[in-house]
C-alpha cells in the first residue's frame, strides 16, 4: 500500500512539471521583424516612390529659391557699402521679406510632407499587418511576437513567408493599378 502511495505521489508530480511542457507544446508561437518588413516590402517601397515623386519637384523647387536668396544676400553684403541710404534699406527689406516667405514656405513644406508621410506609414503599416495575421490564421498560430522580443530562434520567424506574402500582394495589386493610372484626373493648377 505505501509502495502504491509512493508511485501515486510520484505519477502525480510528474505530471504536473510536464503539464507546462504539454502546454507549451500545443501553442502555435511566431515572431515577426516588424521594422524589416516595413523596410523591406513592396508596399513600402511603393510609399516612399510615391511621396518621392510627389514633394522631390517642391524641395527642388525650394532649394532653388533659397539659393537664389542666398546669391542675392551675397550681392548685398558686397555692394552695400555702395549702396545710397534708401536703396540699402529697400534691398534689405525685399531681403527679409524674401527670407521670410521662404521659411514660410519650407515650414508648410515639411508639415504637408510629414502630414502624408504619417499617411502612407498608416497605410503600409495597416496592409503589413494584416498580412500578418491573414498569414498567422492560414498557417494556424496562436500567437505572434513583433515588438520587445530579446530572442526568437529562426524555427519561429516568419518574416520572410510574411514578405513574400506582401510581395505576391503587390505584384497582383499591379497590374490591376497599371491600367487605372492614365485614367487619373488631371490636378488643378493653383
Amino acid at each position: 500500500m505505501r509502495s502504491t502511495l509512493k508511485t501515486l505521489i510520484a505519477v502525480g508530480i510528474a505530471s504536473l512539471a510536464l503539464a507546462p511542457v504539454a502546454f507549451a507544446q500545443a501553442q502555435k508561437i511566431a515572431y515577426v521583424d516588424y521594422q524589416r518588413l516595413l523596410s523591406e516590402s513592396p508596399q513600402a517601397k511603393s510609399a516612399t516612390t510615391t511621396l518621392e515623386a510627389e514633394f522631390g519637384p517642391k524641395q527642388k523647387q525650394l532649394e532653388a529659391q533659397s539659393k537664389e536668396f542666398e546669391a542675392k544676400k551675397q550681392k548685398f553684403e558686397r555692394d552695400q557699402a555702395t549702396m545710397a541710404e534708401g536703396e540699402r534699406t529697400k534691398a534689405q527689406r525685399e531681403l527679409r521679406d524674401q527670407q521670410l516667405t521662404i521659411e514660410r514656405r519650407v515650414k508648410e513644406f515639411q508639415e504637408d510632407g510629414q502630414m502624408r508621410q504619417n499617411e502612407e506609414l498608416q497605410r503600409v503599416q495597416k496592409m503589413i499587418v494584416e498580412s500578418v495575421r491573414g498569414y498567422a490564421k492560414a498557417q494556424g498560430y496562436d500567437l505572434v511576437i513583433a515588438q520587445g522580443v530579446i530572442y526568437n530562434s529562426d524555427s519561429v520567424d516568419i518574416t520572410i513567408q510574411v514578405l513574400a506574402n506582401l510581395q505576391t500582394k503587390a505584384a497582383s495589386a499591379a497590374p490591376a493599378a497599371a491600367p487605372s493610372a492614365p485614367a487619373a484626373a488631371p490636378t488643378p493648377k493653383k
